[in-house]
């Protein structure tokens, strides 16, 4: 079980991401904004953060850079509908980078990766 972060500004996909890895065992929190995201993520202290690159205040790849600048080790899944942003600069800095489906295969594939990569991290550390 992992502590999952999700930043979509689309509730049906926030509902939807929660529902799914609730029932993978995760405890899941949902923002809608990136402004939200920056409030949380120290008092949520997530093992993997899912974000969204297009969102209403911010852009997610800047978010991203943010993130890095604050919690470099942390797992974030880019999870977009777009895949033209997968050859940006910017989605490097990502761990993993997900087209965003109602088959959430890929998605699940890269929590469990970044939860393993991340675990392995910490015994080495």
């Amino acid at each position: 079980m992992a502590r999952i972060l999700v930043v979509d500004d689309e509730e049906y996909i926030r509902l939807f991401y929660s529902e799914e890895l609730s029932e993978d065992g995760h405890k899941v929190w949902t923002v809608a904004t990136g402004h939200e995201l920056l409030k949380r993520i120290h008092h949520i202290q997530p093992e993997v953060v899912i974000l969204d690159i297009k969102l209403v205040d911010y852009d997610g790849l800047e978010l991203l850079q943010e993130i890095r600048n604050q919690h470099h080790n942390m797992p974030v899944i880019l999870c977009t509908a777009y895949d033209t942003y997968k050859e940006d600069p910017k989605s490097m800095a990502a761990d993993y980078y997900v087209v965003k489906s109602f088959d959430l295969s890929q998605l699940r594939r890269a929590i469990e990766k970044a939860l393993v990569a991340d675990s392995s991290m910490r015994l080495s550390v």
